[in-house]
């Protein structure tokens, strides 16, 4: 991890998520006044269904101009957009429905195909296109979202996986070790592309990982995919809560409860 990552440290998760929620509504909003959009690109898990729950309350949602933001996803399981631990379904269920997000401003990763490549040369196409970024250069996203694996991965970016290697896709086909294993996922070379990446952990078994990822010690801990994010000309943010931050040292700044 090249970049000086910014790192807040918040008491509880719904404190993290609210803090997330601040945040993603400045960046949305920078980005609509520089470019008249904001291209987010969404992550599942746990904590991101708390902050897409929070971003749906009338004190959060009323505050975003939600026909200028467009969002995509950083990773998807190749399964249907209706099975339960599809990435779009959550999001569907927790964020898109509940704001009435139009459909227009939605491009899922088609986890269902039954050829994942076909479904990644089909994505990559699509935010290409919405991007207007010819081939071979990577399109700059305005947030990408991203939660932490307990071995180290992000999106469906696993350890020792192929899909580590890729240089010049912006999409790829990951694989998991255990659960869905095929997965759809954006590559190293456009997360690090990205104007804002904000990583959002929380809990403790994330503890280890986070001290690994953030404050590495050894090649292996620089290995990890996650501490392969260094975005090359943007932001890296870390949001946690403080049982995934207990394990932490002072060699960096952190910010309680900011």
């Amino acid at each position: 991890m090249d970049v000086t990552p910014e790192i807040h440290v918040s008491r509880d998760v719904q404190e993290c998520v609210r803090k997330a929620a601040a945040f993603i509504l400045a960046v949305t909003e920078q980005a609509i006044q520089s470019t008249g959009r904001c291209l987010i690109a969404l992550s599942g898990g746990s904590t991101p269904r708390s902050l897409y729950r929070t971003l749906c309350e009338p004190e959060w949602s009323e505050r975003f101009n939600w026909s200028r933001i467009f969002f995509f996803f950083g990773d998807e399981r190749c399964t249907s957009p209706e099975h339960p631990e599809s990435n779009f379904r959550m999001a569907q269920t927790e964020l898109f429905h509940p704001l009435n997000i139009r459909p227009e401003n939605i491009f899922r990763m088609k986890g269902e195909y039954e050829a994942p490549a076909v479904a990644a040369q089909e994505y990559e196409g699509t935010i290409r296109r919405v991007t207007q970024c010819p081939v071979p250069d990577l399109p700059r996203l305005d947030l990408i979202l991203l939660g932490l694996g307990e071995d180290g991965h992000t999106a469906s970016l696993f350890p020792g996986t192929a899909a580590l290697q890729e240089q010049s896709k912006i999409v790829t086909v990951g694989h998991a070790p255990a659960g869905i294993r095929s997965r759809l996922t954006l590559t190293l070379g456009v997360l690090n592309r990205a104007a804002v990446i904000l990583f959002l952990v929380t809990g403790p078994a994330k503890t280890q990982m986070v001290h690994r990822v953030i404050e590495p010690e050894s090649e292996t801990d620089h290995s990890l995919p996650a501490a392969r994010i260094s975005p090359a000309s943007g932001r890296l943010v870390w949001m946690l809560d403080q049982a995934a931050a207990q394990q932490l040292t002072h060699r960096r700044s952190h910010r309680e409860g900011t």
